[in-house]
């Protein structure tokens, strides 16, 4: 009987995050509190969302809407990489990132995990800015796959290509 295997990925769907934005765009334009303060989402860039608003309070109160519309979008809040607020001239701004791929130091960590703590018949390799895992048992891969669940890893983490 062959391997099974499974692959564990760090990647935001693209539409899905524009569409997060779009749904923050209209609720802070709907918002009676945003009224007169300058709030505003946009893309700069590829992967990356600039905040602005007049105060630094209203500025992390647009943070606190994208957050919650990437959550109703199913997009975990850990693939996003918040800066801290910062004055630009009038306003404030937060830049705001989004992670693609497990870093290497992240891939070592989730490496570690699965040799310390899952069954003795999962090996783990590191392929890039993902990691593959196999074992002759689907059955241990699952519980790998809970493992890493129940851990607080500083990732977002996708389970993909279950073979």
């Amino acid at each position: 009987m062959a391997d099974s295997s499974f692959d564990i990925v760090s990647k935001v769907d693209h539409m899905e995050a524009q569409n997060a934005v779009g749904q923050a765009q209209k609720e802070i334009a709907q918002r009676y509190d945003f009224k007169g303060v300058g709030a505003s989402i946009e893309w700069s860039g590829e992967e990356k969302i600039l905040l602005k608003a007049s105060a630094e309070e209203r500025v992390k109160a647009v943070l606190e809407v994208l957050e919650a519309k990437f959550i109703k979008r199913g997009i975990g809040i850990r693939s996003l990489d918040e800066g801290d607020p910062y004055a630009s001239g009038k306003e404030y701004r937060i830049e705001v990132g989004l992670k693609n791929g497990i870093s290497s130091e992240d891939a070592k960590k989730i490496s570690k995990i699965i040799r310390d703590e899952a069954p003795k018949s999962v090996k783990s390799q590191i392929q890039g800015d993902e990691l593959r895992v196999q074992s002759k048992s689907r059955d241990d891969l699952q519980s790998v796959i809970a493992l890493l669940k129940g851990k607080d890893l500083d990732v977002a983490l996708q389970f993909v290509n279950m073979r």
